[in-house]
């Protein structure tokens, strides 16, 4: 992990507002052969977001015999960029696809990574998901007041634990400090490889609060071992009894999305094949049934479509990163 405390983030609010995402309607799957194999890389830790959602992606496909059997490859680091490079660079044995998401697209930038998302194939944009904020139960911080009060005394004393630099949990953490009157540049935020690191801080009491995917901390909040401050979305989680943002008095709201790329060298009728795979499973009740299990909003968009929103969020988030000093 690594820590940041200088950095800005006020014009980062245009590139987090991007990603306040508007449910989009499954389109029918077109005719064509079925994947025989597929392999999919997870550009971080078990138990991360990317992970949780091709784990779900791959055990939806295999049980309704949409695909043959998937493989799911966890490659941690550099914001995601080690597992692009292998991904982009490794001859695949079967067709082959990415998991991305807003993180990604930061740390390509901020990493001034070789190998880009241009190298990759859009094949559909599945999710979106909120933040939420948690602390240690023993903490002697409760609401967001607390900890609102506790970053106007003096931001530097309390300690972050998100994701990688420039994805949503950091863009979060620094417009939650920009929208209560505390400076970005002053807040004290630690870097880590996925959703498994920042759960373990937050538990060992090594930072003062996480900010992650809900359900990165769902379990360990209702155990008991986590409390819940607030989750960033515009929306409540449904059957998550934690309260947004605005509700707990931070007028800001923001959202993560996440989708599937293809390997450069698959070949036109596996990406098709592989298109069709999943707009197939994004019909299915399991994959409503992911959707409500894990607080997911459904933001289904087919190739073409997902291809145009990307090429505009790139140029957006890479505007911004150089508006405050990042790259």
């Amino acid at each position: 992990m690594r820590n940041i405390t200088r950095r800005a983030f006020s014009t980062l609010l245009a590139a987090a507002a991007t990603a306040m995402l508007v449910h989009q309607t499954a389109v029918p799957a077109l005719a064509g052969e079925q994947l025989e194999s597929l392999h999919i890389t997870a550009p971080s830790s078990p138990g991360s977001g990317y992970d949780q959602l091709a784990r779900a992606v791959q055990t939806i496909l295999q049980e309704d015999k949409i695909t043959g059997p998937v493989e799911v490859q966890n490659i941690a680091g550099g914001g995601g960029t080690v597992g692009l490079s292998q991904f982009v660079t490794t001859k695949p044995r079967h067709p082959s696809a990415i998991v991305i998401g807003f993180a990604l697209v930061g740390g390509v930038l901020t990493t001034k990574s070789p190998v880009t998302l241009d190298q990759t194939v859009p094949v559909a944009r599945l999710m979106g998901e909120a933040d939420a904020i948690v602390v240690p139960a023993n903490s002697d911080i409760k609401t967001m007041a607390d900890l609102v009060a506790r970053l106007k005394a003096d931001p530097s004393k309390v300690a972050w634990a998100g994701g990688s630099i420039g994805g949503i949990d950091h863009v979060a953490a620094g417009l939650i400090a920009k929208t209560v009157g505390v400076d970005p540049k002053k807040i004290n935020y630690v870097v880590h490889a996925g959703g498994g690191e920042v759960l373990a801080s937050t538990l060992g009491g090594h930072a003062t609060v996480g900010i992650s995917g809900y359900e990165e901390f769902r379990a360990q909040v209702e155990a008991g071992q986590l409390r819940a401050l607030a989750v960033t979305g515009d929306a409540r989680i449904a059957g998550v009894d934690v309260p947004t943002l605005k509700e707990a008095g931070v007028d800001l709201a923001v959202m993560n999305w996440r989708g599937i790329m293809a390997h450069p060298k698959l070949a036109d009728e596996d990406r098709e094949a592989l298109g069709n795979a999943i707009a197939t499973l994004v019909k299915t009740p399991e994959w409503k049934a992911a959707l409500e299990k894990r607080g997911w909003i459904d933001t289904y968009l087919p190739a073409e479509e997902f291809g145009a929103f990307l090429a505009d969020e790139q140029k957006r988030v890479e505007s911004a990163l150089k508006e405050v000093g990042l790259l």
